[in-house]
Parts: C-alpha cells; sequence; structure tokens
C-alpha cells in the first residue's frame, strides 16, 4: 500500500467517526431530555434512584475542598506576587473550602522581618485561610517567638503536613 492510499483511507473514515459520535450526542441528549419531566409531570425516575442520587450528593457534600499551601521561599517578590495573592483568593473566591498556609524553612524568617507581609498574613487570617508555620524551622531560624506573636499557630508540623500529604488535600508549593 502506498502512502497516498493510507491518508485516503484515513480520510474516508474521519467524517464515519464524526457521524458516529453526532449520533451518539443525540442519543444522550434524547435520553435525558425523555427522562426529564415537564412542569406539572411526574418524573418517570423511582423512588429508590431519587434516594440513591440523594445519597451521592450528601456524601459529596461532606468531603470539603481542602488547600494547603507550603510557603517556602523566602523571596518577598515570590510570597507577594505568587504564594500570598493565589493564597488569598483561593479562600475569598470560595475556590477552596479549606484553606492553609504553612509557612516553613526561610519564609520564616523573611515574614518576621518585613511588615508588609506580617499586613498581608493578617488580612489572610481576617477571611479565613489557617495560618500555622513549622515550629522546628523557626526555631532554626530565632523566629518562633516573633510568629507566635503575630497569631500565627507555631507547631511542628513534620507529622501535620504528612497527613495532610495522605489524606485528600490539593498541595501546592511556593
Amino acid at each position: 500500500m502506498r502512502k497516498g492510499d493510507m491518508m485516503r483511507k484515513n480520510e474516508r473514515y474521519a467524517p464515519a467517526s464524526m457521524w458516529g459520535l453526532l449520533v451518539l450526542l443525540s442519543l444522550t441528549l434524547f435520553s435525558q431530555a425523555c427522562n426529564t419531566p415537564r412542569e406539572g409531570e411526574a418524573s418517570v425516575v423511582d423512588e429508590s434512584q431519587q434516594a440513591d442520587a440523594a445519597e451521592m450528593n450528601d456524601a459529596g457534600a461532606q468531603d470539603p475542598s481542602r488547600l494547603a499551601v507550603l510557603w517556602t521561599s523566602g523571596d518577598r517578590e515570590v510570597a507577594l506576587k505568587v504564594a500570598f495573592m493565589y493564597t488569598l483568593n483561593a479562600k475569598r473566591q470560595g475556590w477552596f473550602d479549606e484553606v492553609t498556609l504553612i509557612v516553613w524553612g526561610p519564609s520564616a524568617k523573611l515574614l518576621s522581618e518585613d511588615a508588609e507581609l506580617q499586613q498581608q498574613i493578617q488580612g489572610m487570617a481576617e477571611v479565613g485561610v489557617e495560618i500555622v508555620a513549622c515550629k522546628a524551622c523557626a526555631d532554626q531560624y530565632g523566629v518562633a517567638d516573633a510568629l507566635s506573636g503575630m497569631g500565627i499557630d507555631v507547631k511542628y508540623m513534620g507529622r501535620p503536613l504528612t497527613d495532610i500529604l495522605q489524606a485528600d488535600w490539593k498541595v501546592i508549593t511556593f
């Protein structure tokens, strides 16, 4: 078979595949339309199916979306223009139900020395972002008391971070 023959063969089948997809989509939409009652009509879905759907919705409602932002960078610009902006908006815009900012490593020292960053942290806490800091890291930089004085929960984070990583959290690191 020549190269040109293969191309013609593929071209011949491509439209048929498109029609197949269109027919499948049409049948799916038709099926949904037939099972959706009009105003004032009874539903064709039986009570057990309704109970199953309600149970699935309840199960989904029990699992909040959770984001952990692991802020490790000692770079002020990364804090202001990336980490803090996303963390604040993730909570404020409702992208996640629970948002936790973890101050880890060099970020602890940077935060202890920068009043603007401290104000930003306070603003995040006011909209419901949980702010925690690694005690081991803060102790290494000698800033544990300063962070605690800002209202940050300073604690050993090895186990809590491991729990977050093993659970149903989304984790992003800056």
